[in-house]
């Protein structure tokens, strides 16, 4: 192992605190402070989105840095830099700008029209080319490269072709976290000349090549030094498997030998019953009395009166997708309608979804309350208030909101597919053990078969409070997470510093 502390950079489309579509701006926000801890010196890179306030992160414009030209294709736009440091930690975040390609109302689609923005591959292109020069400018190579998804999967490529003969990069490698393969980055092959790669290298059967396209995702995981995705199930789930695949199963194979699934940690310093500031009462495994006015308020917030009796209340957070089971919803509302429970919905999404669940709430009042939208006041009120946590996921490589669930003694109600397959153990009546209520054919039959066991266990008390404290004993946080991303760095600097060539440098070729 080498004397000085391992330097390693993130390169990511959105990143929370500062701007968050999905589970993806979690891990890009905490996974590097996690890792901070450990002693990585840690950077991050990420688009300069206008709609990040930049007073509130004291995000500073830096002229030194600014100013470099990109070339983009015919064209060249000049980039502007801005910094600031990932809070609660002294990890330095770099903001890219340049053009207009981020001072959109939306992070990839436009919420006008519902479609991706059209010029996409020219935004995350300068993303990638404009945060590479940056890293040259601030004059300290980095052991690591950590891309994660299709915007910022060329990187890897990057380093093999375009800057395969820099000395600066020498000594750099590459990883790339897959959060959701159907998102691969598919664009016309001048996306190559764009990104500055010669069309040599674009031919039938190589990285770039795809049905006549190019596809980043593919490019990335046939170049990237080791790859990584959310979870174990989804990491063998999309191997061998061309649902999960996605067209991509046949690369993933080729290259499982350097494919690590990791469950995604979460950050116990923001979501904590016994903290949590946005929560109307707080509570812990040692006093659970909080939770319930924690469920008064939720029930009072979606407009749901407190039923007489031990009624259950089911909550769910998520974009309103195909993907996270919403025609199993859908296809079950009259049995839903006819169990004794209650049950709230908060989520923005595909239109045909807002028009599902606004008939159903209108159908079923006082029984089902739904809020379009995201925020994050209320996602912490739900996990906080809700007896259970419905997850009906056609696909999932991960997961966040069974883990915050966890924590919050809001036991899961989840299809045993990726992450949630991993996160959550099926109750055992017989054996009183489990941390949740599971089930495997994508149903909806089997999806209320799963409700109706929880309701089972959920009419006795004794049973449901042991349940709950089983739920938040668990411990999914960032640190078992970060020590397994820490052995990959690892192993890809020892890689690099020791392959043959002038002092160490690359000599890897495109795979």
């Amino acid at each position: 192992m080498d004397d000085h502390p391992l330097h390693a950079v993130t390169f990511a489309a959105e990143a929370a605190p500062f701007v968050k579509v999905g589970g993806l701006a979690d891990v890009a926000g905490s996974l590097p402070a996690a890792l901070e801890k450990l002693g990585v010196r840690m950077k991050l890179v990420m688009p300069a989105y206008t709609s990040i306030p930049a007073e509130r992160y004291g995000i500073e414009l830096l002229p030194a840095l600014s100013g470099f030209e990109v070339p983009m294709g015919g064209q060249t736009v000049r980039a502007q830099i801005g910094r600031a440091r990932l809070p609660g930690s002294a990890v330095e975040v770099f903001f890219v700008g340049g053009a207009d390609y981020y001072a959109r109302a939306g992070v990839y689609v436009d919420p006008v029209t519902g479609e991706d923005y059209p010029d996409n591959m020219q935004r995350f292109i300068f993303l990638m080319k404009a945060g590479l020069e940056l890293l040259r400018r601030l004059g300290e190579a980095p052991d690591v490269l950590h891309c994660h998804d299709s915007h910022t999967a060329l990187i890897p490529a990057l380093l093999k072709t375009t800057w395969r003969e820099d000395p600066f990069f020498r000594r750099t490698g590459s990883m790339l976290t897959i959060h959701n393969l159907a998102f691969q980055g598919i664009f016309p092959k001048e996306a190559l000349a764009v990104a500055g790669i010669g069309l040599e290298h674009w031919y039938p059967g190589s990285p770039f090549e795809y049905w006549g396209k190019v596809n980043f995702m593919k490019a990335g995981i046939e170049t990237a030094d080791q790859l990584t995705t959310v979870s174990e199930s989804y990491a063998r789930q999309i191997r061998t498997d061309h649902e999960y695949g996605c067209g991509l199963e046949g690369v993933l194979n080729r290259r499982s030998g350097d494919l690590t699934g990791i469950v995604n940690g979460i950050d116990y310093g923001e979501w904590n019953p016994e903290t949590d500031p946005l929560i109307p009462a707080r509570y812990s495994a040692r006093d659970l009395s909080g939770k319930a006015r924690c469920k008064q308020e939720l029930q009072r917030a979606f407009g749901l009166r407190p039923s007489p009796g031990r009624v259950p209340l089911i909550g769910m957070v998520s974009r309103l997708t195909d993907q996270k089971g919403f025609d199993l919803i859908g296809e079950a509302g009259d049995q839903l309608a006819e169990l004794d429970l209650q049950m709230v919905v908060l989520g923005t999404g595909q239109p045909k979804y807002h028009e599902l669940l606004q008939g159903l709430a209108e159908r079923l009042p006082g029984k089902l309350a739904v809020r379009f939208g995201f925020d994050n006041t209320l996602a912490h009120w739900i996990e906080a208030g809700a007896d259970m946590f419905l997850m009906p996921s056609k696909f999932e490589p991960c997961g966040l909101n069974q883990l915050y669930s966890l924590r919050y003694g809001t036991v899961p109600v989840v299809r045993a597919t990726g992450g949630l397959a991993d996160t959550v153990v099926n109750y055992d009546i017989a054996g009183n053990s489990g941390t949740g209520f599971c089930f495997a054919e994508y149903k909806a039959t089997e999806m209320i078969l799963a409700v109706k066991r929880a309701l089972i266990v959920y009419a006795d008390p004794v049973s449901w409070e042991e349940l709950m404290l089983r739920c938040m004993a668990q411990d999914w946080s960032w640190e078992r997470s970060a020590r397994k991303y820490l052995q990959l760095y690892e192993r890809i600097r020892s890689m690099k510093r020791s392959a043959p060539g002038p002092e160490g440098g690359r000599t890897d070729e495109i795979r």
